[in-house]
């Protein structure tokens, strides 16, 4: 016979184990050498087996008979997560207080009292499983009721929506979707807009697909797919949570404005459906939200201040390290087809001239080229720093004609990670100089990040009216001149050879496009950058809403009235002459302009009829005459600027605007003796 008396905490634990291991109470009674009727009184109920004075207080406190308590304990059983109120009405119950009721359904089936009691909309009933099965004694739940909690509680079915972000490498939204997942689907949303598919031509839609046929071909390694789909992401995930049973969602944060109602959307819907629901920032290096909140809430207004700002937020995170796919269940079904990445054709997308059916460089897309690219340029930079100089390509002879190496519109898509590029740079600066990196090599990678600050909140960003950081200046309307800027019929070789360059490939250096967005506004035409930023995101492969918005107002001189004045705007001959010494730019984009002497190559018309003979090329026959006279545009340009300059000093407007002039002239890559040479020029 074992011995009497109260059971300990330990004991009380063996105990219930062994009883979830179906072991008899006579077999617990041998192994704990108790006396048997002491664990048979226990599992009856735990309460009475705590001493005389819990004994004595749960008779004393307890009116309910015993068949009213059979009962409610039926009850318990049947509806474990029904609040005490329900519990008890429907035993038959009323005129309990909640107190007791609480007391009693703690007696029973020891019940937490819970925090708080909100109204059961789905995510607190997901959230009341989760209490339920960490609190419930397990030996009261009926065992499908179990098995069934188990399941809806343990498997984790992770969605990770790639919109920007096209990458594997330095995901943490990918990695956070990876993590203990059960069932796993990498999916893409095609809604009309995403990736700026809403006006972007051939060669960006192209682009975009690569990307996503990399990302698809990097799942099928480890075997699962892409998903990809068409509507509207609100109406896909609702069907999700109902065929996939989807319960957790992540994406990489789309900081600008134009992206907020889509997943706030999304937000509202997982929150109502009590899915879980995530969005990491790594498209930039920093928050946006934080360096406004740093700044005292509103975005800073210069280059240098924004630096400051960050500089007080200390280095940005370096890149995770990449997730490992082994192992992943990615479930593939039978009719996949339906969900695979289509073609061009399908979205009714051609080639829009022959040139970009054969272009002389061609962006690939995809992560893996992006790597290749990095690494080849971040070997190029180590050239250049143990040369005891940075950033390659601000150079007086800019690489015009360069492979298509860059890197911009990989960024732009987020298949290389900025944050691997900003310390792949850094440490390798540090590596050959054994400093610190100062801010003229990173100051590119500042600049996108400025225009991303600047952009928050402000959904007019792109826009004159509406947009308080934007000058209202009374451009002129001239469809017939700003269709001959696009499609390359200037008669400006220098302008016309840029733009050619951007309608074949997709791309061009940030001089190419310094010069002709100053020719269309500020500096000839006198036509709105808004305009502009048309053709640049119809065409541009790395053409960001925000970087590329910024940069129209910017070189316009819309957003700031300090020192980019019309007294240095790019003259479409000189500039041209000074950047591309050899001609060798104009003549491969403008082929009609080959053999012309390279002494009237940037201004043709000025050649003598037996030059143009020779040359195959008459101007005003082979190629147009200029549209407009450079000196004579300027010159009235430049008085249209002096008195929108002097309107705004009176009126004390803040303004974006460069810090100083060195500042400008960082920024559209010239040294400053530039400035007086080309204004004599002017």
């Amino acid at each position: 016979m074992g011995r009497k008396g109260a059971l300990s905490q330990a004991e009380k634990s063996t105990i219930v184990q062994r009883l979830h291991n179906k072991i008899s109470t006579l077999e617990i009674a041998k192994e704990l050498q108790r006396d048997h009727r002491t664990i048979q009184k226990y599992c009856t109920n735990p309460q009475l087996c705590n001493g005389r004075s819990d004994k004595g207080k749960i008779r004393k406190k307890s009116y309910l008979s015993r068949r009213t308590m059979n009962k409610i304990k039926k009850e318990v059983r049947r509806n474990p997560l029904e609040t005490s109120k329900q519990v008890f009405e429907k035993a038959g119950v009323s005129d309990v207080p909640k107190s007791t009721r609480c007391r009693i359904l703690r007696t029973i089936a020891k019940f937490g009292k819970p925090e708080v009691r909100p109204k059961l909309k789905d995510i607190h009933k997901k959230k009341r499983m989760e209490w339920a099965r960490d609190h419930i004694k397990i030996t009261m739940m009926p065992e499908g009721a179990k098995k069934d909690m188990d399941v809806k509680m343990k498997k984790k079915i992770a969605v990770h929506w790639f919109r920007h972000g096209q990458r594997i490498h330095d995901n943490p939204a990918l990695i956070d979707a990876l993590k203990d997942c059960d069932e796993f689907y990498p999916i893409f949303i095609f809604d009309g807009k995403v990736a700026g598919t809403e006006i972007c031509g051939y060669n960006r839609w192209r682009f975009l697909l690569e990307n996503l046929k990399d990302l698809d071909d990097t799942f099928s390694q480890f075997g699962g797919r892409l998903y990809c789909f068409h509507g509207q992401p609100v109406d896909i995930f609702k069907n999700m949570f109902e065929e996939w049973g989807v319960n957790y969602i992540t994406a990489e944060e789309d900081p600008e404005p134009i992206w907020k109602e889509r997943d706030d959307s999304v937000r509202e819907l997982c929150e109502e459906s009590g899915i879980t629901c995530k969005f990491f920032t790594s498209h930039t290096l920093y928050s946006p939200q934080d360096i406004i909140s740093k700044n005292g809430g509103t975005p800073p207004l210069t280059l240098e201040l924004f630096q400051l700002v960050i500089s007080s937020l200390g280095d940005p995170m370096r890149p995770i390290p990449e997730p490992n796919l082994e192992g992943v269940n990615m479930p593939v079904p039978e009719n996949f087809e339906k969900f695979a990445l289509p073609n061009l054709s399908y979205f009714g997308i051609e080639p829009e001239c022959e040139e970009q059916k054969k272009p002389i460089n061609v962006f690939v897309g995809g992560e893996k080229r992006a790597l290749a690219l990095l690494k080849a340029r971040l070997e190029k930079e180590k050239l250049f720093f143990e040369q005891g100089s940075c950033l390659p390509n601000h150079q007086e002879n800019p690489e015009l004609l360069a492979k298509a190496i860059s890197l911009s519109p990989y960024l732009r898509f987020g298949c290389v990670s900025i944050r691997k590029t900003y310390w792949g740079i850094c440490d390798t600066y540090k590596q050959v100089c054994h400093k610190e990196t100062p801010s003229e090599v990173i100051c590119q990678l500042h600049w996108r990040e400025y225009f991303y600050v600047m952009c928050v909140g402000n959904i007019n960003f792109d826009r004159i009216e509406g947009n308080p950081i934007c000058l209202k200046i009374n451009w002129a309307k001239n469809d017939e001149l700003l269709k001959k800027w696009e499609f390359g019929q200037t008669g400006y070789p220098w302008i016309d050879a840029i733009m050619n360059q951007l309608r074949f490939e997709g791309w061009n250096h940030h001089v190419g496009r310094h010069a002709v967005s100053c020719f269309l506004t500020r500096g000839d035409l006198w036509i709105s950058w808004e305009e502009g930023l048309k053709v640049f995101l119809k065409y541009q492969l790395d053409a960001d809403w925000s970087v590329c918005a910024g940069n129209w107002m910017w070189v316009s001189s819309s957003a700031f009235e300090k020192a980019l004045q019309c007294p240095t705007c790019y003259s479409p001959i000189m500039y041209g002459m000074r950047m591309d010494r050899n001609g060798e730019f104009v003549r491969t984009y403008l082929p009609v302009l080959k053999d012309m002497p390279l002494k009237y190559l940037f201004c043709p018309w000025k050649a003598p009829l037996g030059v143009q003979e020779k040359a195959n090329c008459i101007i005003g026959k082979d190629y147009p005459e200029p549209i407009c006279s450079h000196r004579d545009m300027s010159r009235e340009n430049m008085a249209k600027m002096y008195k929108i300059k002097e309107e705004l000093l009176k009126g004390h407007i803040p303004h974006c605007a460069p810090t100083c002039e060195m500042e400008v002239w960082k920024f559209v890559w010239l040294p400053p003796i530039e400035h007086h040479e080309f204004a004599h020029n002017l």
